[in-house]
């Protein structure tokens, strides 16, 4: 059973709102007596007025709906200039309510729009049912019932266009869009940074606000996290249509841009000017890689499945036979990520840290030691011949860079798995060759 219902009446006029309002409901049983909804809460989408007469369109709605005295604290209506602006802020509310089962109710000609909204705004979390009003968008009952036919290439340009817009005014969250730098990588070489949580439009509390990962799991779509980028790129100075992100295997596996991308991949590099790679994090090590010689760089994402396996050095041995790097040219920098401190493992896949160096094991003989997978990939970055004066991020020396912090400790600035749970933010490290 659906947990909302969703009535569209966006793009009808005032009367045929009304009309169509009070079939839907009737439909419903929710008029008369005021019996029981099939769902707890219920929306009314509207937009303006193709007829020109707008007004206090709430009000005219609720007049309507006068006899759900039941439903007044499961009610919403919702009126935007657009459609992206209306389904936008019905969704925080759905959100806001815990809901993913819904059932949308829309006239027959505004079903496929309807859906291709949905599929830009919503990710696989929701589940949605459809129901045909059978009515044109002049509100007047269809003579028999009608098919879908699907969008144009141009209407589908104009639902994305309509969405990246209107998220484009939203103000960003949690405070100013902020880029976390190091020294060691130049300036006038690398375009090259952290981000932290703020300054982004992402709400949902574990994701607010810069969360730059979307996913079937999570309720952050593609759109918004596109906008994230979108407002990243300007701050930052890259192209965002050049932008390439690992695709996380928790494993070694290096993707040489220029050759034949894998399915999974926890490394990249290039030696491509403009092109942006991004390491993704949530407690895992974003890790940057620079060559100013070779003119050269890559990113990994090191967990402690990746550390072991070692992700790092796979990255630099890419940059070796690939661009002719030399390893005292090579730089490091370890992005935020859990510290040992909240990270634990059970004794058995401890063992083997506390065997690479018992320092990065605390608390070996307990199940479930504390481990400090920043340590350990400095360890076997120096061991494969990377300088220490050439790795910037060891929480032991550079205590007074925020991207030392522990993400799982610091919910203002980091997102955090091992916090947050399945519902989690995600963070980047990323780096280009400047044109």
């Amino acid at each position: 059973m659906a947990e909302a219902v969703l009535i569209d009446l966006f793009g009808l006029r005032r009367g045929s709102r009304i009309i169509c309002l009070q079939r839907v409901l009737s439909a419903l049983g929710l008029t008369g007596g005021g019996g029981a909804s099939e769902a707890p809460f219920l929306c009314v989408m509207c937009g303006p007025d193709p007829g020109g007469e707008n007004g206090d369109e709430q009000n005219r709605l609720l007049e309507t709906m006068g006899g759900l005295q039941p439903l007044q604290r499961g009610l919403e209506i919702v009126s935007g200039p657009g459609e992206a602006a209306a389904l936008y802020a019905i969704k925080q509310r759905l959100d806001a309510e815990d809901v993913s089962r819904i059932k949308i109710i829309t006239p027959v000609p505004r079903k496929a729009i309807m859906e291709a909204f949905v599929d830009q705004l919503f990710t696989d979390v929701y589940r949605f049912d459809f129901e045909e009003l059978q009515v044109n968008t002049e509100g007047k009952p269809l003579p028999r019932p009608t098919g879908k036919e699907p969008l144009s290439a141009r209407e589908l340009e104009d639902v994305r266009s309509d969405i990246e817009t209107y998220l484009g005014t939203l103000p960003g969250l949690k405070g100013e869009l902020t880029i976390l730098k190091s020294y060691l990588i130049p300036e006038d070489a690398f375009i090259h940074g952290f981000t932290t949580r703020a300054g982004g439009i992402s709400y949902i509390p574990t994701l607010s606000s810069f969360n730059l990962f979307s996913s079937s799991k999570r309720r952050d779509p593609k759109a918004v996290v596109k906008e994230n980028l979108r407002r990243l790129a300007k701050a930052a100075g890259f192209d965002p249509e050049k932008f390439h992100h690992i695709k996380t295997d928790h494993a070694s596996g290096v993707w040489v841009m220029g050759k034949e991308e894998p399915d999974c991949y926890d490394g990249i590099t290039t030696n491509q000017r403009g092109v942006t790679l991004a390491a993704l994090g949530a407690d895992c090590i974003p890790l940057l890689f620079a060559d100013p010689v070779k003119k050269a760089c890559g990113v990994a994402h090191s967990g402690w499945k990746g550390t072991l396996l070692g992700v790092a050095m796979a990255t630099v041995r890419a940059m070796l036979t690939e661009y002719g790097c030399n390893l005292e040219d090579i730089l490091v920098v370890l992005g935020p990520s859990i510290g040992p401190c909240c990270f634990t493992l059970p004794k058995e896949s401890a063992e083997a840290f506390h065997s690479l160096d018992p320092k990065c094991v605390r608390l070996f003989d307990s199940p479930n030691p504390y481990v400090d997978i920043r340590r350990a990939t400095k360890v076997l970055l120096e061991r494969g011949g990377i300088l220490p004066q050439n790795i910037h991020g060891d929480s032991s020396i550079h205590k007074d860079q925020d991207f030392t912090l522990c993400t799982s400790c610091n919910p203002d600035k980091f997102f955090s798995h091992v916090r947050d749970g399945l519902n989690f933010g995600t963070q980047i490290g990323f780096i280009s060759v400047r044109d």
